[in-house]
């Protein structure tokens, strides 16, 4: 299941555009607190798909017979970029417990690279609902590895990924190695660079919200 925000009307798409913008994007606070609230956005289209349970809360002047998530989802994001997006998803699911994903490209002397991942902090996924989130889905290698790991080591229930931008190679390639995995999308780009950027895309999250990096 893929779900493209950019296919519907919402205010949500406002914020995809000042996050590509080459000059809001000069203001990394305003960054941040876009990816934040595109996070928000997300959280509440996964929460419709999610299971939840009938009870009864009491209010000042009765009973009042509600239906309430039944289970918090664990929401996993990949360091550094990913932080903001996780953010606005944790503001929304605000009971929900996080885990902590560092990989990177490694760039070769031939100027092609590999995925390495160094470090993984998380809680119990034994059948539960796990939400990755990295803001840009490129060639989809970082995400497919760090889903499998997790997977490897879980029986996880179900599985989301969101990004704000994705390509369109990105997303065919999550979807040959992580079949059952449901997208959550802000956009769709059709080109990359030969390094691997997306086109138009929005530079690199990672640098535009915390400063470049030796």
């Amino acid at each position: 299941m893929i779900f493209d925000l950019s296919k519907t009307q919402s205010i949500a798409n406002t914020f995809i555009a000042e996050l590509r913008d080459e000059n809001i994007q000069k203001d990394s606070m305003r960054f941040r607190k876009n990816m934040e609230r595109v996070g928000e956005f997300f959280a509440y289209e996964i929460s419709k798909s999610l299971k939840y349970t009938a009870t009864e809360i009491t209010t000042p002047l009765g009973v009042s017979k509600c239906e309430v998530l039944a289970e918090q989802p664990v929401l996993a994001t990949i360091l550094r970029a990913g932080l903001p997006l996780q953010q606005g998803l944790l503001n929304i699911f605000d009971k929900a417990e996080c885990c902590f994903i560092s990989a990177y490209r490694k760039v070769k002397k031939s100027g092609d690279f590999i995925i390495q991942m160094d470090y993984v902090s998380t809680p119990d996924l034994e059948g539960r609902v796990l939400i990755m989130a990295d803001p840009m889905l490129a060639t989809g290698q970082s995400m497919v590895m760090c889903c499998k790991e997790l997977i490897n080591r879980y029986k996880i229930s179900e599985l989301h990924i969101v990004a704000a931008i994705a390509s369109t190679e990105g997303v065919t390639h999550v979807r040959a190695n992580l079949p059952k995995a449901k997208l959550w999308l802000g956009a769709i780009d059709e080109e990359m660079t030969s390094k691997s950027y997306i086109v138009p895309g929005l530079g690199d999250a990672g640098d535009l919200a915390y400063g470049e990096k030796v």
